[in-house]
Order: C-alpha cells, then sequence, then structure tokens
C-alpha cells in the first residue's frame, strides 16, 4: 500500500502516536483488571477514532494540507470555522501581513470549488477611504457577453498566430512547483482551453503529459535550450520549439519581484532530473544571470526576436519585463522603428509580481507596478506608432475579474495570473516557498509532501478557476452596457484620491496621440525620455 512507503517524519508524528496508544491501549485493556479496563477501553476507542481518522486523512483527495498532515490538521479547519465569530473579540486583521487578504483567498477557493462565491453584507471595504476603486455601470445593462474572449496574437512576420484566452496561467516553473503542481496546471489549461506559460524553468515532461498549450518563457540561463558555456543554443531550440503544443515563446527580461537580480538554484537542490530538463549540470548550483548574453543592445535584440521567429516555424515571439528606466523601453521602441522588426507581443510584469524568495529590497522597492507599467508601455507604443501591431499582457496580482477589467481598460489584450491559480491548487500562503516544505504540495520537490496534491482533483480546480473568472468578467462587462470586455475604458473605472475628490483612469493616466514621440510633439517629459533613448544602447544617450 502507497501509505506504507512513506517515510517516518514529524508530520505523521501524530497519527504515529494515536497508532501506537491505539494498540497500547487495546493490549493493555485486555489483561488489566476490571477498574483499569474501563479506562484502557476508552483509551482505546478515542486513539482508535483518532487512528482512523489520520488515515482517512492521508487517502482523501480533496484537502492536501490533511494529506500532508493527518490528524493534526484539523485544528486549522476547526479555527477557520471559529474565525466569523472570534474577529469581534480579537480584532482580526484581513490581511494578516499577508500578500492576498484572506477573503481573497476564499473567493478562488469558492470559485475553484464551483461553491457559492456570493458574499452577505455588501462590500467589506472603506469606499471612502483613499484609493478605493469603482467600476461605473449602466442603467441599460447588456446582455451578458460571450465567452470564451480571447485575442489574436501575431504579427505580419508571424506565420502561426494563436488566439489566445484573456486569462491564463503566468510563469511558474518546475523546480519552483512540484511535478503535481505542474501536471494540476496543464492539464487544467488542456481542459479549460487557455495557455499555461512555463516561467524559466524549461519545458517539463510535466508540462507535455497534459497537453495543454504552453508559453515557452527563455531566461537568461536559457535553461531547455542552453549550450554547456550557459549561452543560448539555436539547434536545441528550434528541436524544442518545434513541439506543436508550444504556442509562443517569450523572452523573459526581467521578473516583477526581482528585476534586474539572477537567480541560483542551490546545487543541493540540483536533482538529475531538474539537470537534465534545464540542461546543466546535477549537483552543480544553476545560475540565472541578471542579463541576456545573446543580446546586449536594443537593435540585437531585435535580431534575436527574429531568430528564434525564424528557428520556431513562425511562432509568435515577444518579451517580458518589469517596467524600470523609461528610456531604455524606449530605446526597444526606436529599434523596432529603425529595423522594422516587432516583437508579437508584450508582457508587462508588476513589481507587485510574485516569486518563491527574493531580497527584501527587490521585492518591496525596485521596479514599476503593473497599472504604470501597462500604461507607460502603452502610450509608448502609441507614441511610437506601433500600437496595433503588437499585443500586450499583464501579470501582477490579479486575482478577480474587477482585476481584470481594469487592467483591459488600461490597454491589455489579455491577463496571467500566477498566485491566483496557485489558490486554486490549495496554496494557503504558508509562506515557505523558499524552504522545500511547502505544507500543500504545491512549491516543493519533496515527494512525500507534493503527492499531497492529488492531480486529478486539482486539475478540476484549475479549469474551474479559470471559467468562474471569465464568468464575473462577463457578468461586469453586461453590468458596463458593454458587449465585450475590450470595450473597457479608463473613463469607466474611478479612484477615491482624497477625502472629497475622485478622479476616473482616464484623469489618473494621461494618454499620448498616435506617432506623437515621432513628431517630437507632446509633454516635455516624455520628449526627454525619447531623446535619451538610443536604439544602439540601453544606457541613456548623455
Amino acid at each position: 500500500m502507497r501509505i506504507l512507503s512513506l517515510p517516518f517524519t514529524h508530520r505523521f508524528i501524530v497519527l504515529t502516536l494515536c497508532t501506537l496508544l491505539t494498540v497500547v491501549c487495546g493490549a493493555a485493556a485486555l489483561v488489566a483488571s476490571s477498574r483499569w479496563s474501563v479506562v484502557l477501553t476508552i483509551g482505546f476507542l478515542i486513539f482508535g477514532a483518532l487512528s482512523l481518522l489520520g488515515f482517512r486523512d492521508l487517502v482523501q483527495k480533496r484537502h492536501a494540507v490533511l494529506r500532508n498532515y493527518p490528524i493534526s490538521a484539523h485544528l486549522r479547519f476547526l479555527l477557520e470555522e471559529l474565525r466569523p465569530e472570534m474577529r469581534q473579540y480579537f480584532f482580526e486583521s484581513e490581511t494578516d501581513g499577508l500578500p492576498f487578504s484572506r477573503s481573497q483567498r476564499a473567493i478562488v477557493y469558492q470559485r475553484a470549488k464551483l461553491a457559492l462565491d456570493k458574499r452577505p453584507f455588501g462590500t467589506q471595504l472603506d469606499v471612502y477611504a483613499q484609493g478605493y476603486e469603482w467600476l461605473r455601470h449602466s442603467i441599460a445593462p447588456a446582455p451578458l457577453a460571450k465567452e470564451p474572449f480571447r485575442t489574436v496574437v501575431g504579427g505580419a512576420e508571424c506565420a502561426r498566430r494563436y488566439s489566445i484566452s484573456v486569462f491564463n496561467i503566468s510563469a511558474m516553473s518546475f523546480g519552483a512547483l512540484s511535478a503535481n503542481a505542474i501536471r494540476a496546471l496543464n492539464r487544467g489549461a488542456a481542459l479549460g482551453g487557455f495557455a499555461h506559460d512555463t516561467g524559466e524553468g524549461g519545458y517539463s515532461p510535466y508540462h507535455r503529459e497534459g497537453g495543454g498549450d504552453i508559453i515557452w518563457e527563455i531566461g537568461s540561463g536559457y535553461f531547455g535550450c542552453r549550450r554547456p558555456d550557459g549561452g543560448f543554443d539555436p539547434e536545441r531550440f528550434a528541436a524544442v520549439a518545434a513541439n506543436d503544443q508550444i504556442k509562443m515563446i517569450e523572452i523573459k527580461l526581467s521578473q516583477g519581484a526581482k528585476p534586474g537580480h539572477g537567480g541560483v538554484l542551490p546545487g543541493a537542490k540540483v536533482t538529475q532530473e531538474i539537470a537534465a530538463i534545464r540542461g546543466v549540470t546535477a549537483g552543480v548550483d544553476c545560475l540565472s544571470p541578471s542579463r541576456h548574453s545573446a543580446f546586449s543592445t536594443p537593435l540585437e535584440m531585435m535580431g534575436f526576436i527574429a531568430e528564434l521567429r525564424r528557428l520556431s516555424g513562425g511562432k509568435p515571439v515577444g518579451f517580458k519585463l518589469c517596467l524600470g528606466h523609461p528610456w531604455e523601453f524606449l530605446a526597444i521602441c526606436k529599434a523596432m522603428v529603425d529595423t522594422g522588426i516587432r516583437p508579437d507581443f508584450i508582457v508587462v510584469d508588476g513589481k507587485e509580481g510574485g516569486t518563491g524568495a527574493a531580497p527584501l529590497e527587490f521585492a518591496d522597492h525596485l521596479g514599476m507596478p503593473m497599472r504604470e507599467g501597462l500604461v507607460f508601455a502603452r502610450n509608448a507604443l502609441v507614441g511610437t506608432g506601433l500600437w496595433g501591431d503588437i499585443r500586450l499582457g499583464v501579470s501582477g496580482k490579479i486575482v478577480n475579474a474587477f482585476d481584470m477589467a481594469c487592467a483591459m481598460a488600461l490597454g491589455a489584450d489579455w491577463c496571467n495570473s500566477a498566485r491566483g491559480f496557485m489558490f486554486s491548487l490549495g496554496c494557503i500562503q504558508s509562506l515557505s516557498c523558499h524552504t522545500d516544505r511547502c505544507p500543500t504540495g504545491v512549491a516543493t520537490q519533496d515527494k512525500t509532501r507534493s503527492r499531497a496534491l492529488v492531480v486529478e482533483d486539482k486539475t478540476e480546480r484549475v479549469r474551474n478557476f479559470h471559467r468562474s473568472m471569465l464568468h464575473a468578467l462577463a457578468e461586469l462587462t453586461a453590468a458596463s452596457g458593454l458587449e465585450h470586455p475590450r470595450n473597457f475604458r479608463p473613463v469607466h473605472f474611478s479612484r477615491r484620491v482624497g477625502a472629497y475628490e475622485t478622479r476616473t483612469f482616464a484623469e489618473l493616466y494621461p494618454a499620448l496621440e498616435a506617432g506623437q514621440l515621432i513628431a517630437g510633439a507632446g509633454d516635455a517629459v516624455w520628449r526627454s525620455w525619447w531623446e535619451m533613448a538610443r536604439p544602439d544602447r540601453f544606457v541613456a544617450a548623455a
């Protein structure tokens, strides 16, 4: 039996003790005097019942925490049940210092389980607090918009365009996530008809198993298409990219949670399996440099994009970045104009994006937030006459349909979510991603922990979460009197900026005119950035 093969760990100590006490009490009751026999029999029944509960926890498939912490994890569920009554006595914080509030996680869990996701007593937010945002509705709502919502990615130079869902799984690598987590995500994507970004850890066998559409992310380590010296291997790339499951290629320039920072997977964690997938040596530190070696200027970057498109047989090729110096992005735009080469898409990753681990200063204070980055990228493309040729995706703490609607109003063609889909897998934000001790089996390579994540059950939850999000987006769209979420505009959204003052997104995020930067007109700050941008270098012109 599979349970018997599990090694003893502290996670099973309660079950082990209960089982031993059951045996001891049962045996002792048979030989003890009548006085003690009653006590021992009661103990036998109590510990026996707990042992049966523990073995049931090990084999049930709906709760990963119970599979990893039999018996003891019931305390967590008990506290969750008591929480609404206890909050008024303990004044429990709704955010609790975590990246998402418990109510936000609860909505994801409910939607992933197809449970009722409605809340009583109206909004729990202070609508008069600075920063509160809302969507304006119509007195004459439109009929419910038809799903699925998709957009076609691929410019004039692309031979194999891809119709992508407006909501997809953001970049999370095998290695950061467990094999079972990758399996469930990809199988859910296959069932729901949406895309799964591999992250920079490579295209693994666990991505292939499910058959879901893949966005293959190529980071600075070139994992999966890497030469022994760490450089880019075009032949290996072409061999992998030829797989029909891979629909788009994404060059990762930077990650929102730690832009400008390389990564390292310690040699002790580089197993033979991970080494084979990433094209590195087992047992040796796996380094991800802070910058690419295949190109060093915007012009060279355009050449690299064209080469990847050719090597992949004409599949859409784009890049992902967290916005930093404005003139560097404008330098890329100038390189597009000068060479005539266009990426098929750009994904703007907000600095609030997630990661398994990052230095505090990087996670909290480096990079541009998603909305500001999205607005800047859209304005840059509009101002250079490139808008319409290039699709824009975004990622960064998107967990509900309002987040999606806001992003689409500001120029996004689609949205990616990482932590939202992690919640659908059962993530409880234990903040132990970097320790390899994830209690739900999501972010660990420990096979005794990852077994808790039952692929068949979580596959359905991944699909349900995606479907529920699109339905919620359709309801918001109809309530606003619109036919499709692509019709959202900044004027439809408002934010409170003071106790007695509000602004629409159109006022908060001014838009450039088409071709304005090329013509040298408009805002002085934009003109100064434009003058600093050089297509032959990323650093600013003197």
